[in-house]
This record gives C-alpha cells, structure tokens and sequence, in this order.
C-alpha cells in the first residue's frame, strides 16, 4: 500500500477539491482509500489528480514537431503537412512517436483518442501501458474512390485488431472527403460505437461549405482536388446531414466526438444534441492558436450542456504534448471556469467518452485512473505548474 498526501486533492466526483488530503492505492494503482490527512502530516505542495484522458491526439504525426509556420491559417497549414509527410524514414518516425508517448504517459496520460493514417504507431500502441482507441482517418474526394478508400481502411483495421488494439474507422472532415465517404466512413465507424471528426475548426472551412469561396476553396481548386457541396449551411449541419442519409434514426446511437468547433453556434450545438444520443466536444485551444489564431467558445459549449474534452491536436500544430499547458491557457482565456471543471473534462470526459468511466476519470476506491501530481497549483494553474505520474 502506498498513500500520497497534498494541500489539494481533485477526486472529480465533484468539482470541489478537498485540502489537506491522502489517497491511498494498491501496488497495482487500485484506488483503497481518500481522506483528510491529520495535523501536521507532511503534504505535497499541489494537488493530486486522477489520469489524464486525451481526447483528441495525431501521435503519429510527432516527427514534424517544430517545423511548421505558425498563424498560416486552415490553407497554408494543409500545405505544410502535405509538402512534409512524406519526409521522414519510418524508423524516424517510430522513435518520435514512441518518444512522444513516454512524454505524454510520464505526464499523467493514461488514455488517449487517437488518430491514425497508417499503421506507422500500432505496434508502439500495443505494447505501451497508456490505453489507446485508434481512430483510422480516412480521407478521398472523388465519389468514385469511396469504396477503394473503405477497403482500404478496413484492412487497416484488421492489421490494428490483430495487435489487440480498439481501432474503427472514422471520416476526417467535410471538405476532404466527398459525401459518400464521409456516410460510409461514419456508419462503418459507429459499428464500434465511437466516432471522432474534425468540424467547425476554422472560419476558413465555414466559409467553404457556407459559400463556397475563401482560401481554403481556393486551394482545393488550384490543386485540381474537388470541393465539397456548397450547403450555404454550416459544416456541422452537413456533418450531421450526411449522418441521416446513412439511413441512421435519430438520435443516432454511439459516442461521437466533435473536434475543435471554434465556429460552434447555439443553433449547431443544439441540433448536435438532438441528433446524436451522446455528443461529445473536444478542445484542442494551443492548436488552434498555433494554427488560426483563435479559440474555442467555451461560454456557448458549457451552456449547451454538451460534455466538453480536451485533446493536445499534434506536434505539427502544437509546441508540445502537454495536458497542462492546455488546461493553463483554457483558464487564462476563460477565468470563470474554476480548476475543478477544468479537470473534469481533462480527465472524467475524456473517460467518458472512451467508455472507460467504471475504471478512469475519478479517484474512488475500486477504481485504476492512475495519480498525477500538479506543481505549482492550488485552485488555481500558473505558469510554473507541471504534472507527473505518482
């Protein structure tokens, strides 16, 4: 048995924390007991909490940390990550993203969303202790490639299932894939009961499906690459359209993960919660600042009542892998939003998006979340705070 003991303890089964308090765990991590240490135990001076979940990740992509131009908007970054995928010998490859998912477990990470193009991280995946559920990503534009691109990622799938890893696939976004796919890929998707999409990421994509001008048509034009269907509504309402036309009742069953929505309204959030039986929203605010230079509206996600998670995005668009810098500058944008509700969707809706609740998300006896330690943190982050797994 071993006890861990500090001026803040966040179990999230409320947002409050207790002060001065212990949890006490197994050898295995099991969760015996919580409560309010006596006068004059030597405490940690932080908080402890439970495992870190991050909903939304591109691990694969590590090998492309610090190459990318900030600010280039939706347009420029495709073409950085077009010009630059390719660049790099597999093996390369491999060691940056093991790499990066030691830092991320060393962190406190103990699940993770992830989102694969190749099979470049599978076997990394099913050897490494953090759990992951492999989102297959499928992209193609011209309707005739869609039944191509599904075999394709099914045999994907097989090669991720046969190294025991959760793995389906899911659609990336409206504008990369024509409407076929986007339906197939989803329907094939939500047989496993999840799905991840990228939606509403920029104003850029808006204007695209909206209008059908901006930089990023203009790009897909230049490129000789077909445009998405001008709907003259927003790519969430085309997501979602293209769902039901799948032959899907309402409220479609599954967990579906809407990724980024910096261009979320209270109309789109709305027809999200009507449409899908368990929505769910993930923020990825360092990237979206590194990308286009703006941020999520979290008064409208927390209003609408939608579960909101919390994804680092890649080091192609981001600094570094890092919960806590992203839970930082969350709370530096958003001030009313206390501590306690940070981590609940840091940890607790990130579990509960994966399914894995009974086990993650909260420290209680019985359960395995995983104890991280915050430095430099009370009720509140700095800028000096920093996690690591107890």
């Amino acid at each position: 048995m071993k006890r861990f003991a500090a001026k803040y303890v966040y179990p999230l089964t409320s947002r409050k924390p207790l002060l001065n308090a212990f949890v006490e765990v197994e050898g295995d991590g099991t969760i015996l007991r919580i409560g309010q240490c006596e006068e004059g135990e030597e405490l940690m001076d932080g908080a402890i909490v439970p495992g870190f979940v991050n909903a939304h990740c591109h691990v694969e992509l590590s090998y492309m940390k610090g190459l990318f131009r900030k600010g280039t908007g939706m347009a420029g970054f495709i073409d950085q990550i077009n010009a630059l995928r390719d660049t790099f010998s597999l093996d390369d490859k491999v060691a940056f993203l093991r790499e990066a998912m030691d830092d991320l477990w060393a962190q406190g990470v103990v699940a993770m969303a992830d989102i694969s193009n190749c099979d470049d991280s599978f076997a990394v995946k099913a050897c490494h202790p953090m759990y992951t559920r492999s989102f297959l990503e499928v992209f193609g534009a011209h309707p005739a490639h869609c039944e191509d691109v599904m075999r394709s990622v099914r045999a994907l799938q097989e090669k991720a299932r046969a190294l025991g890893l959760d793995a389906a696939p899911t659609p990336h976004s409206c504008y990369t894939m024509s409407p076929e796919l986007v339906t197939a890929s989803s329907l094939a998707g939500l047989e496993s009961g999840f799905l991840s999409f990228h939606s509403e990421e920029s104003d850029e994509e808006e204007e695209m499906m909206k209008y059908g001008r901006g930089p990023m048509w203009d790009n897909r034009k230049a490129n000789g690459i077909p445009t998405p269907p001008v709907t003259g509504t927003t790519s969430l309402e085309y997501f979602l359209n293209r769902l039901l036309a799948g032959g899907l009742r309402v409220p479609v069953p599954g967990h579906v993960l809407l990724v980024h929505e910096c261009c979320l309204t209270a109309q789109g959030a709305a027809l999200a919660k009507k449409v899908l039986a368990e929505p769910f929203l993930a923020v990825c605010p360092l990237s979206n600042l590194f990308i286009h230079k703006m941020l999520p509206p979290i008064p409208l996600m927390r209003e609408s009542g939608i579960p909101i998670c919390v994804g680092t995005d890649s080091l192609s668009s981001n600094d570094a892998l890092c919960m806590v810098d992203e839970l930082y500058c969350l709370q530096e944008a958003f001030p009313e939003v206390s501590l306690g509700e940070l981590l609940e969707w840091a940890c607790l809706n990130g579990a509960r998006f994966l399914g894995k609740e009974d086990k993650l998300g909260t420290l209680e006896p019985g359960k395995k979340p995983g104890l991280v330690f915050i430095s430099s943190c009370g009720d509140r982050l700095t800028a000096q705070s920093k996690s690591h797994r107890l």
